[in-house]
């Protein structure tokens, strides 16, 4: 573990072992953390804020300049590494790695660029501007699928907003992220630390310490629910990403080939284990014939293997109990009257690791579990459609609300969509694509708050409203009242009736119980708080 600018075992000595799941070989062992190491990061992280706080920006862009560049100095040695580990193919972690160092370019400049605004004042000599300030001691819990992307989306945002970060790696992905802490040691002793082990033992403490001042978690729904309920009671804020079951609508309007191969990538992209999967798919009934045949012509001709090798598609499937979960929601789902087009099965010639071919099913229906629920696996249940009415009716019909899909050339059946279905990113005829500069997150269940974008960062930063008088001098609406001065032009601070600057004729005193200072002072165009 890192922690403090140095290695560190854990406090009870224990470890874990980290597998290949193409092999199911023991790779390495790392250092299994408690409460205890949770502490140390924690009190390390909250030190070093003390000082990362007001490091100048264009000094902090600098330093995330300086990552990226190691990042992509070793992003081979890197990307290999998240491949033994993780099991996606070797050529979309080599993505990946640009992708992250990307995400640190992106913030260092947009990060030194701007802290806050000026306002416009409502009175003389007043000055009036909102400093955008860093919250302390944040806890990046990240998920195994994308181990190095997610963590950049959530570290890159909070080290330029001037935070400190303690990293909580998945257990099932933890090595490359260690391999990256050596690199963080630019940032200075305590900015980056990074622990790691199971979220009940390091997770929890890590998520209720005192001086955690923000937790960034992306993962499942009861994963979430658990660290907001954790949260709770100390009031911390949260950005939560938490999963989707996205839909994918096609329409007859488009190039059925182009259309059949977007949606297989969609579904099948790291073995379906992305949240913005297309995980349920409403086709037009006019195509739907060709689209399945189609789309199962490409899902049979995805070359399985070794994720390391040039020529293979998809690797396995992270462990064998996500592989037997999937296997249940196939059952399932048959058993409920639909059938399996292609798939459904592990590879009868591979007998190592945890692989399992990409599935289409038909004859699917809104009661089934892989509908309704996110599956994070390699299935694509396709379903025909009258129109867009009923395809978009389908496709937000569901507690999520991460990510929509929909490929067409008619710009009404696109707004339509758009406008009517729940979802924090919507693609339209560009299936799952990110951009830096843009918002990320999810809808209804899939979470709270976003990554990425000038809203990625604000996550990370608190305003502050500051107010000055660049002349000292008493001011008219100050005790004690004088009636000959309520115009109401002006504002006074808490409590304070406002009153103009100048003095202006007596005027008579008003009837009991019609009107108060304030009250008269709202009327003429003043705020009272």
């Amino acid at each position: 573990m890192w922690i403090g600018g140095q290695w560190n075992g854990s406090a009870s000595r224990r470890a874990f072992a980290v597998s290949n799941p193409a092999t199911e070989s023991v790779l390495d062992e790392v250092p299994r953390a408690d409460a205890r190491d949770a502490d140390r990061a924690v009190r390390a992280a909250a030190e070093a804020f003390r000082t990362w706080r007001t490091t100048p920006g264009l000094e902090r862009a600098n330093l995330m300049h300086q990552f990226a560049t190691a990042l992509r100095q070793k992003h081979h040695a890197i990307a290999r590494q998240m491949t033994l580990e993780g099991g996606k193919p070797l050529i979309e972690n080599i993505d990946e790695i640009e992708w992250c160092a990307g995400v640190f370019d992106y913030y260092g400049e947009i990060a030194r660029d701007q802290a806050g605004k000026v306002l416009a004042p409502v009175s003389r000599h007043q000055v009036n501007f909102v400093r955008k300030e860093p919250y302390g001691v944040v806890v990046c819990i990240v998920p195994w699928n994308y181990p190095l992307l997610l963590m950049s989306w959530k570290v890159a945002p909070a080290l330029a907003a001037g935070n400190t970060v303690v990293i909580k790696p998945s257990e099932e992905t933890p090595l490359s992220t260690l391999m990256l802490a050596e690199d963080f040691a630019r940032f200075g002793p305590g900015v980056v630390n990074i622990v790691t082990g199971y979220g009940v033992e390091v997770g929890e403490p890590l998520v209720v310490h005192r001086d955690t001042a923000l937790v960034a978690f992306t993962g499942s729904i009861a994963t979430g629910k658990a660290i907001a309920a954790a949260a709770a009671p100390h009031l911390k804020k949260l950005n939560l990403e938490l999963g989707g079951n996205d839909p994918f609508i096609v329409c007859d309007d488009v190039d059925i080939e182009v259309a059949a191969k977007g949606a297989a990538w969609a579904a099948f992209l790291n073995m379906g284990q992305v949240c913005t999967s297309g995980e349920r798919f409403y086709v037009f009934e006019s195509v739907f014939e060709r689209f399945v045949d189609r789309f199962a012509a490409i899902a049979r001709g995805l070359r399985l293997g070794d994720p390391m090798g040039p020529d293979i598609d998809c690797g396995p499937l992270i462990r064998e109990s996500h592989r037997v979960q999937i296997e249940k929601k196939i059952a399932d789902a048959v058993a409920q009257g639909a059938k399996v087009v292609c798939g459904g099965r592990r590879p009868p010639d591979m007998k190592k690791g945890f692989f399992f071919e990409p599935t289409v099913l038909v004859n699917v229906n809104h009661t089934m579990s892989l509908m309704r629920s996110e599956t994070f696996g390699p299935i694509a249940p396709i379903m025909p459609v009258k129109g867009i009415e009923e395809a978009v009716r389908l496709a937000d019909d569901s507690e999520y609300g991460l990510g929509a899909n929909i490929y067409t050339n008619n710009l009404q059946y696109a707004m339509y969509a758009m406008e009517n279905i729940h979802a924090g990113t919507f693609w339209i005829n560009d299936p799952l694509t990110d951009n830096d500069a843009g918002p990320f997150g999810g809808m209804r269940m899939s979470g709270m708050g976003r990554e990425l974008g000038i809203e990625g960062l604000d996550a990370f930063r608190e305003p502050k409203h500051v107010h000055m008088d660049w002349k000292i001098e008493a001011k008219p609406y100050w005790y004690p009242y004088r009636w000959e001065n309520v115009t109401g032009a002006g504002h006074g601070g808490p409590g304070a009736a406002p009153a103009a600057s100048r003095p202006r004729p007596a005027s008579r005193a008003p009837a009991a119980g019609k009107s108060s200072v304030a009250r008269k002072a709202r009327r003429k165009g003043g705020r009272k708080r």
